[in-house]
Order: structure tokens, then C-alpha cells, then sequence
């Protein structure tokens, strides 16, 4: 291909159409068949270049990055050593082997899951393109554009590349995704000049057309000009490619406990080798002994099961509509401070909808004889259209009115179809009008006039050229006080954020002067006929979202490019300004200094004609304060700021391409009630991976305790396997159970937890140390009282009492406050599950004589069991006690707060 490697994107707006033809090499009638084969080969296709996408190896390969896997995997080939030399089975190495294996294929199957669902998320913006090529056209997919091609558009298209407008007729374009300018734009054909001899700004570029954005009005042509990567849209994904993505608060405090325990694990171990030597102690059996300390410090579990809960509330974000991209990612929504959102789509239905029809009084009834004429003008004057899947497309404006018609009953779809005009002449900014003339014929065959001539545009201009209005079912003549009372209404409806309109009509013998060349003769001498007041409501759901949100600690802000007036009615509505905050525009934000907004950013709810780059500034404001910020939105150019927040949330429905693949959640139904439910689960998550670390931690820490003081008390109180088997079963079934546990009832009513605490506090530790020290006693007290009759038979009722133990503590670790005995187990399935399912696997060992003997047990007396069973309610009893001096506390700070307030 010959065309100009130099010409830029901003360039190709400054020349002419005979010039942007003759570069392309391309005429009116497009590119031939085999022109644009070449250049698709030469090219490439027209889409954006995706990241290389980690195959199944790599990503189980990186499942083995955690330390503490290798400190696991050391321990497991440590094992292995010790039972060849012993010349027994490996069953340590084995059961490592089966957790660390379990644990790298759940989190590829997951992660997997993950990319592969983002994927079938993801469309492309202009699946097809209509071309002309050979002078005819056709329908290819949209990859298949080159440069060159003549593209065809009309309202409904979405732009498959970046054209050069050769033709246009009422030609409005939606460039929202990439300009954030919130009004459609109508396009030109005329050449740009440079503005004092600098770039044309994008949002300048009236007769270009952008991939990715949208026509919703007219019609027109366009020669391709910039495919694929070279449009500003691949551009801007190029750039976004190269961002390097932060780590997860979850994934360092996850790191950091490792690490800690890892070292931990090595220096206990090292000790009781050196403690077992010293006093003169075999040195394979001390060897063995610290390696089986060494298994019992490291909760193995614990990976596994943070991964398996991430995974599975990743799942049931997914079912309600919120699909997290990365599964640490769920923690950071679980401590949001701050959910910045766009408006339209998000905190309302992105369905322009008629609210108010006024014909010198409000009328509700739209079957009502005297709004007759003006649901006429609806239907006639009106360039959106149904599509043969029963879908209105066009401008947002004019579907509210198809969409009024047809939830009224007044029209059907094929009624809409089948209009016919015989003129129009089309709506232009300086006019703020548009009219129409269709035939009466069919109407009125015996009527005096053929054609009537609907016009539709803002009430000063409708009012000033009608001579006459529809009032009481009549026509009478229009006065100086009905007009002021047309523009009083105007003025009523506007100041509540509605858009209003103004209709009227009259008859004609033809429709020979219906164009542009007539347009004062054809538009003057009007009879009045209605205002409609439209607007995009509010979701009915997000109200209620808003009053969550505050009872949780979670401060809502709306960032919206559409006027104060409109975004301040919808947050009254919504109730985002009830807490006295203000509204702010983009202008007063420029004005404002880093320091002033500092200062005034929790004074603001409400940011209004703002564009896409100010969202980075208002993200960076809330980030130096030390809040958690979730940021919505849809737009190639809202990626940087979605990059930016701690959680950037996109728009699975209206959002782009780029702002999906930058954001960490993606929204399918692109509602702002999904982002709260998703800070619920994500606050639900962190619960249980808080209760499945403590529990798992207070179970090893106590196993630690256990045969360290037997260590050097000089005696042997369980070897490997037992604690190896108290680690799979009494360990991780309970672990999971806690990890699926559904949200406590008041969590959304807790402040949001600050992510600069580690995941564990100083308290929190205290009380892991306490539990595993008291379990660490419990099961000491058992063997002790067992080895009264014989060691085999203190080593089984120690066996017993700490796997035991270990599940009724699982049952207190079900809530930090609530009492295990006030929660109903019907809510709870799995959490009993676990508890009886793995006590039956515990007690099964001593009951059958086979298994039994591989674990080197003895049978146990009624007493024996009775005293066991003592020991496990005392566990119990004890976590009880500390839970109710804990809720004791909670309710004193609360009373304090309530006297400070």
C-alpha cells in the first residue's frame, strides 16, 4: 500500500475529501476485492493487539511462588529421606505431596476460570462493518477493514476504525468512550484548519470518526483511515499494555504471614534438634521429631484454603453480576472506603424516559385527547427506528418518545416501521429545531390539506412561531400569557433536571417547500401542541444502596459529564447530598488548588461536567488522605483512572474494550447497587479468610506447644502421621467450611477495615496464642491422663483430644462476637458439616482395628472417652468466655463513641 506513512491522526482532519481520497488511494466507489486482500495482508486485521495470554503451565507454574509451598515441598522431600531410612512407607511425604498439588491445580482451574470468563465478557466494538467494495455493498467483519475502505454509517452503527467523514447527513456521532463529552456530536466534511498553527484537539475533530464510538443519528460515509493499533484507541491501549500492575494489600499480608512463619518454622525446628542433641537424645529420632514439628508449624491448609475461599466468592460475585478479574483483588473491595461513580448507566437506568407531558396543565394520561396531536409528533417527528429484534436505536432522546408510544399502547412496532415522510428538514444546533411533513391521505382522504408538518424543538423557539395552540381539546389563538405560561412550565421542568421539549404542527396543500431553502415559511405560523419533560431516572434500587453504603462507612461520590443542574436532581434524589456535601463543576475543580482539595474532598458528593482526566486527580485527592478507592467507568479515557484506583470498576454493558481489561472488577450489569453487593462479599471473604487463618494458625500454634513441651519434657506425644492427619482432616475441612461461611448480618453495618492494618492484629494474635496454648494444655491434660494405663494409650486419647479439640474451636471461630449457641444451623449447612463429617473420620481411626494399627493406637474405655469429651467442651467454653468479654468491650466503645458524638 502507497499511502502516506506520515500522515497522523490529527492530520487527516485538516485536509480535504478529494485529498483524503487520493492519499488513501480509494474513490466513491471503495477499494476492489483484491486491493483490500493486499492490504489486509500487508496491515494485519483491524483489531487491538491482546497481552499474550499465560498458557496452563505457566500459570500452575506460578501456583508454586509462595515460600511457604517451598518450605512445604522442603519438608516433603525431608520425609521422604527419613522414611527410606527407616525403610517404612512414605506417608508423610504423600499426604504433603496430595496438599501442595491440590493446592496448584485449584488455583489454575481458578485462575483460568477467570481469564477465560473475561474473555467470553469481552465483544468487539463493531462486530460487522458495511463497506463498499467494487462499488457495491457489503457486510464484512469488522477485522476485515483496511484503510482505504469507504465505510457506510447510520444511526445504530458502532465505527469499526478511525474514518475520515466524506458525507453527512445529520451525521451525530457518541464519542463519550473516548472524549468523555457527553452530547453526541455532529460531523462535517469540511477540512480543519490548525488552531495558531498547534494540533487540533481530538474532541475538535467534527469531521472524523473514532473506533469504538457510536452513531446514534443520520446517516453518512467515511473513508478508514488508521486500523487496529494505530487508531487513538489502539493507541491508547498500547499505552495501558505497559502499565505495571501494584500488588494486592491481600497478596503482601498474605506474603508476610508466610514469610514470618516460614522463619518461625525453622528456628523451632532447629531448637528441638539442638535441645534433643544436647541431652543426649538419638539424632535421627530428634531429626524426624523436628521435622515433624516442622509440618505441624506450617499450616499447609492455610494457601489452599485463602485460594479455594477467593475462588468461590469470586464465583458468587460473578452470579451477582460482578466479575473480579483478579482474585486477591476481593480483599482491597472489602476495605473500599470510597465508590466514585459515573451516573448515567450506573447510578440511574441509562433510559432517557418521558416523566411529564404539559399542555397548559400536567397530564398523566397518555391516552388523554388533548396530548393526541403531540404523540403524533413523537411517532412522525423522529429519526430513531425499531429494529427487526424489536429494539429502539438512535439518539437517547428520541427513543424516550418511540419507547413512551409504544409502553402506552398508542403505537405498535410496525406502526413505527412503516412511517413515511414526504420533507423534512433536519435539526441543527443554531436552529435548536427539526421538522417534518408527512402525507394526510391516509388520515384525512376527504380533508382540505395533504400534508401536515410536525416540528419539534426547545419551547422559546416553538412558542415564538406559533400563532395558535391545541388547549381543552380546541384551537384557539395563542396569547402573550399563554406563551409566558409555555415558558414558565419550561422553566419549572428544567430547573428539576428535566429536558424538555416543545411540539407543534400545522397543515399544508404540499410539502414542496418542506427543505432547507423554506425553512422560516415552513416553520412559522405553528399551532402549540405540548412539552415533554424527559429525563434518565434514577435506578429504584440505588436509593436504598446509598443508605447502605453510609451505615457501612463507605462514602458514594458522583462523577458525571452531564450538567450541575441534572446531576445535583438525580443525587437529591438518591439522597447523596443529604449528609450536606455540595456539587462541584470541572471548572471549580481546575480553579482548585491540591491543597484547596485536600481540604474540601469529603465536602463534595456531586462532580458535574467533569471530563475522564479529572477522575485521576479526584482518585489521587481521596488516595492521599490513606482511603480505599473504587472508581467507576466506561470510556477509553477513564482507563488511566481506573488503573489508578485501588479498585477500578467497568461497565460490562456500555463499557469499552480498554476500560474492562484495565479495570479489577467488571460490572455485567453496570449497576451501582452490584459494586456495593460485591463490598458486601468482599467483606465477607476477608471475614472468613481472617476466620480460616486464626483458626488455622490457633490449631498448629497449639500443636507446636504440644509436642515442643513433650519434647523437652523428654517424652514422645504423636508422631508424624498423626499430626499429619490431624492437619488434612480436622484442619482443612473445618478451614473450608469457615472459608464459605455467608456474610454476618451487620457486616455492612461495620466501618470499612483499614488496609494498612496487617491482616491479624496485635489483639488477634494475643487470642490465636491463647486458644493454641489452652488447646496445647487440653491435649498435654489427656495424654497424661491416658498414660496413667499405658503411653500407647496417652498418645491415642491426645491423638483424639487434639483433633477434637480443634473442631469444637472451629465452631467458635464461626463469628469473632456472635455466640455459636444463638446462630440456627440451617444457615450454616457446611460449618456442620464439616464438624460432624471430620469428627467421624477422627473417631473412625480408633474404632476400626485396621486403621488402628497403621496408626500405632490403642482402644479406648467409656471413661476415657467422657474425659475427652470434657476437654472439647472446655475448648469451647473457653473461646465462649472470651467472645462475650469481647462483645462486653464493643458495646462500651460504641457507648463511648455515642457520648464523644
Amino acid at each position: 500500500m502507497t499511502t502516506n506513512p506520515e500522515k497522523t491522526l490529527t492530520e487527516w482532519c485538516e485536509v480535504s475529501s478529494d485529498e483524503t481520497c487520493r492519499l488513501l488511494q480509494t474513490n466513491s466507489q471503495g477499494l476492489s476485492s483484491e486491493e483490500a486482500e493486499k492490504r489486509l495482508m500487508e496491515n494485519g486485521p483491524n483489531k487491538l493487539e491482546e497481552k499474550n495470554k499465560k498458557s496452563l503451565l505457566s500459570i500452575f507454574l506460578s501456583q508454586f511462588k509462595d515460600l511457604m509451598i517451598w518450605v512445604l515441598i522442603a519438608a516433603a522431600l525431608i520425609t521422604a529421606y527419613v522414611s527410606h531410612m527407616e525403610n517404612e512407607p512414605p506417608i508423610d511425604t504423600v499426604i504433603i505431596a496430595i496438599v501442595v498439588i491440590l493446592n496448584a491445580v485449584l488455583g489454575t482451574a481458578q485462575e483460568y476460570k477467570a481469564e477465560t470468563s473475561l474473555e467470553a465478557l469481552k465483544k468487539m466494538a463493531a462486530p460487522t462493518a458495511r463497506v463498499l467494495r467494487n462499488g457495491s455493498v457489503k457486510i464484512i467483519p469488522a477485522a476485515d477493514v483496511v484503510a482505504g475502505d469507504i465505510v457506510l454509517l447510520e444511526a445504530g452503527d458502532s465505527i469499526p476504525a478511525d474514518i475520515r467523514i466524506l458525507e453527512s447527513s445529520s451525521l451525530k456521532v457518541e464519542e463519550s468512550a473516548l472524549t468523555g463529552e457527553s452530547k453526541p456530536v455532529n460531523k462535517y466534511i469540511d477540512p480543519i484548519s490548525k488552531p495558531n498553527g498547534r494540533k487540533v484537539a481530538l474532541g475538535d475533530q467534527i469531521n472524523m470518526a473514532f473506533m469504538g464510538t457510536n452513531v446514534v443519528y443520520g446517516r453518512g460515509s467515511g473513508a478508514v483511515v488508521a486500523v487496529g493499533m494505530k487508531t487513538q484507541i489502539g493507541k491508547i491501549a498500547g499505552e495501558l499494555s505497559e502499565t505495571k500492575e501494584e500488588t494486592t494489600p491481600l497478596q503482601k499480608k498474605l506474603n508476610q504471614i508466610s514469610k514470618y512463619i516460614s522463619v518461625l518454622v525453622i528456628v523451632i525446628a532447629v531448637a528441638v534438634f539442638a535441645i534433643g542433641i544436647l541431652t543426649g537424645q538419638d539424632t535421627l529420632r530428634m531429626f524426624l521429631t523436628a521435622v515433624s514439628l516442622a509440618v505441624a508449624a506450617i499450616p499447609e491448609g492455610m494457601v489452599a484454603v485463602v485460594t479455594i475461599v477467593l475462588a468461590l466468592g469470586m464465583s458468587r460475585m460473578a452470579k451477582k453480576g460482578a466479575l473480579v478479574r483478579r482474585l486477591p483483588a476481593v480483599e482491597t473491595l472489602g476495605s473500599t472506603q470510597v465508590i466514585c461513580s459515573d451516573k448515567t448507566g450506573t447510578l440511574t437506568q441509562n433510559k432517557m424516559t418521558v416523566q411529564k407531558m404539559w399542555l397548559f396543565k400536567e397530564i398523566s394520561d397518555p391516552n388523554s385527547e388533548e396530548l393526541s396531536l403531540m404523540t403524533e409528533a413523537f411517532a412522525e417527528c423522529n429519526d430513531s427506528r425499531i429494529d427487526e429484534n424489536g429494539k429502539v436505536v438512535g439518539d437517547p432522546t428520541e427513543n424516550a418518545f418511540l419507547n413512551y408510544l409504544t409502553d402506552s399502547g398508542l403505537k405498535t412496532a410496525d406502526e413505527l416501521r412503516n412511517r413515511v415522510r414526504v420533507g423534512e428538514i433536519p435539526f441543527d444546533s443554531e436552529r435548536k429545531r427539526s421538522t417534518v411533513a408527512v402525507s394526510k391521505e391516509m388520515r384525512d382522504p376527504t380533508g382540505s390539506h395533504s400534508v401536515r408538518i410536525y416540528v419539534k424543538g426547545t419551547a422559546e423557539g416553538i412558542a415564538e412561531r406559533s400563532v395558535s395552540a391545541f388547549k381543552d381539546g380546541q384551537i384557539v389563538p395563542m396569547t402573550d400569557e399563554m406563551r409566558d405560561s409555555i415558558l414558565k412550565a419550561n422553566e419549572d421542568m428544567a430547573e428539576k433536571a428535566l429536558r424538555v421539549l416543545a411540539f407543534a404542527y400545522k397543515d399544508a396543500d404540499s410539502a414542496g417547500n418542506v427543505d432547507i431553502d423554506h425553512m422560516e415559511e415552513t416553520e412559522n405560523g405553528l399551532i402549540f401542541c405540548g412539552l415533554s419533560g424527559m429525563i434518565d431516572p434514577a435506578r429504584p434500587e440505588v436509593k436504598e444502596t446509598i443508605q447502605i453504603c453510609r451505615k457501612a462507612g463507605i462514602t458514594p461520590v458522583m462523577i458525571t459529564g452531564d450538567h450541575k443542574t441534572t446531576a445535583v436532581a438525580i443525587a437529591n434524589d438518591l439522597g447523596l447530598l443529604d449528609d450536606g456535601r455540595i456539587a462541584i463543576t470541572g471548572s471549580d475543580l481546575e480553579e482548585m488548588s491540591d491543597s484547596e482539595l485536600d481540604q474540601n474532598i469529603t465536602k463534595i458528593g456531586v462532580y458535574a461536567r467533569v471530563s475522564p482526566e479529572h477522575k485521576v486527580r479526584i482518585v489521587d485527592a481521596w488516595q492521599k488522605r490513606g482511603n480505599i478507592v473504587a472508581m467507576t467507568g466506561d470510556g477509553v479515557n477513564d482507563a488511566p483512572a481506573l488503573k489508578r484506583a485501588d479498585i477500578g470498576v467497568g461497565m460490562g454493558i456500555t463499557g469499552t474494550d480498554v476500560a474492562k481489561g484495565a479495570a479489577d472488577m467488571v460490572l455485567t450489569d453496570d449497576n451501582f447497587a452490584t459494586i456495593v453487593i460485591a463490598v458486601k462479599e468482599g467483606r465477607g471473604i476477608f471475614d472468613n479468610i481472617h476466620k480460616t487463618v486464626s483458626f488455622l494458625l490457633s490449631s498448629n500454634i497449639g500443636e507446636v506447644i504440644a509436642i515442643l513441651t513433650a519434647t523437652i519434657l523428654g517424652f514422645t506425644l504423636l508422631s508424624p502421621i498423626h499430626i499429619l492427619w490431624v492437619n488434612l482432616v480436622t484442619d482443612t475441612f473445618p478451614a473450608l467450611s469457615l472459608g464459605v461461611e455467608p456474610p454476618e448480618k451487620d457486616i455492612m453495618e461495620r466501618k470499612p477495615r483499614d488496609s494498612k492494618m496487617p491482616i491479624l492484629t496485635k489483639r488477634q494474635w494475643a487470642n490465636i496464642f491463647s486458644i493454641g496454648l489452652v488447646g496445647a494444655v487440653l491435649t498435654l491434660t489427656a495424654y497424661f491422663a491416658g498414660s496413667q494405663i499405658s503411653a500407647q494409650t496417652g498418645t491415642t486419647m491426645a491423638f483424639m483430644t487434639l483433633g477434637l479439640i480443634q473442631l469444637f474451636a472451629a465452631l467458635g471461630f464461626q463469628s469473632e462476637r456472635s455466640s455459636i449457641f444463638r446462630i440456627h444451623p440451617k444457615e450454616h449447612p457446611y460449618l456442620w458439616a464439616a464438624f460432624f463429617g471430620s469428627a467421624a473420620l477422627q473417631v473412625v481411626i480408633v474404632l476400626v482395628p485396621f486403621l488402628r494399627d497403621i496408626f500405632g493406637l490403642t482402644v479406648l474405655t467409656l471413661s476415657e472417652w467422657a474425659i475427652i469429651a470434657v476437654l472439647c467442651f472446655a475448648m469451647l467454653l473457653f473461646i465462649e468466655i472470651k467472645k462475650a468479654y469481647y462483645r462486653h468491650l464493643y458495646r462500651k466503645n460504641l457507648e463511648k463513641e455515642g457520648q464523644t458524638a
